[in-house]
């Protein structure tokens, strides 16, 4: 990805709302529990009736990226499967002040629920809270605001776990195949990232406990020509490798041809964030490319859900909670071969 694109990735809710608690009923006898209504889900089936209309103000950045267009993508394709809402997309920009005059424009127009995927977290924290404030309950997309206070719901992924998936994943097929003292590579994103950071731990603890430790490293720039550029840098100066996490599918484009364009065969590699061509590669099982761990877009389909219920007071169905919960954390995944059929449809284009 572009750094324009970044604080970003951390997933897996297929475009619907998921992961809370379920209610539970105690029996401490072997009779049936009596019926009760106060034991039944609250909201069951209340996320699929239609409601009262929602006008729904949508912000993100520039769509200059393969996972970034997608997340504006299946905003908009999220929306248009409800008859009653409607979506006011502002144009996406990098400009941040220019991104906090279009949010404030729908402030103004006293839209029912705002989604902000923001460029820079810390600078648009001030304008979430003002829609707070004003009444409008703000959805928190993916790069979080400074405070809880300028959200009501939080949605986005787990960029520490994405890099501990990775690592187990490596090391299950390392050890499968009896390899001792692996060297395993990895090409992250931008180190001064917080995301970059937790990555590369996940990843690095994972390893760790496995016995094993990151080798060669090196970091792109979420785009496919840093990509090429820093593995081949990589490839140069490991003679051999066994295993080698990319963090960013987008990069990977230019990771792949690095390693094409070196001809080197005697590792697996394992990918980060869930593109279609990445999982095609997978799926077509004719080179490194054994795995991706996700980093869904996704999430923008379930954004727009969850602000239809906040626009209609309700919560989500099969949720025994009546509120939508303050934060969603979705779970990235790790495709293969064996399943990559089931996650095609959160593939999006590099």
């Amino acid at each position: 990805m572009t750094e324009h694109s970044l604080h970003r990735r951390r997933f897996l809710l297929g475009g619907a709302a998921a992961g809370a608690g379920v209610l539970l009923s105690a029996c401490t006898s072997n009779e049936a529990p009596a019926s009760d209504a106060s034991a039944n889900v609250a909201n069951a089936g209340s996320d699929t009736k239609p409601g009262k209309p929602v006008n729904i103000g949508f912000s993100a950045p520039a769509a200059d990226h393969g996972w970034m267009a997608a997340m504006t993508k299946n905003a908009r394709a999220q929306a248009e499967k409800f008859s009653e809402v409607k979506l006011d997309a502002t144009e996406g920009t990098n400009d941040v002040n220019q991104q906090i005059s279009q949010v404030e424009t729908l402030i103004n127009a006293k839209v029912d629920v705002l989604v902000i995927l923001p460029f820079d977290g810390k600078a648009l924290t001030a304008t979430g809270q003002q829609a707070m404030d004003a009444g409008i309950p703000v959805i928190n997309l993916d790069r979080v605001f400074d405070t809880p206070l300028a959200y009501r719901t939080w949605i986005g992924g787990d960029n520490y776990r994405m890099g501990v998936n990775a690592g187990d994943y490596i090391a299950a097929q390392l050890k499968a195949k009896n390899v001792a003292n692996p060297v395993i590579g990895e090409v992250a994103g931008i180190d001064s990232l917080p995301l970059t950071q937790e990555r590369s731990k996940g990843f690095k603890d994972a390893l760790a406990r496995h016995g094993f430790a990151v080798g060669p490293r090196v970091s792109a720039q979420f785009t496919p020509e840093s990509g090429e550029q820093q593995t081949s840098n990589l490839l140069q100066s490991a003679a051999k490798l066994d295993a080698l996490w990319n963090h960013d599918d987008d990069q990977g484009v230019g990771v792949v041809a690095a390693i094409d364009n070196a001809g080197r065969k005697e590792f697996l590699m394992v990918g980060g964030a869930g593109s279609r061509n990445a999982m095609d590669l997978i799926k077509a099982d004719s080179g490194p490319l054994k795995a991706t761990v996700l980093y869904s877009p996704s999430m923008a389909s379930t954004a727009i859900s969850l602000a239809r219920l906040l626009g209609q007071e309700k919560g989500v169905g099969d949720f025994a909670e009546h509120e939508i919960p303050a934060e969603i954390t979705t779970y990235s995944a790790v495709v293969t071969k064996e399943n990559v059929a089931q996650y095609l449809d959160v593939g999006f284009d590099s």
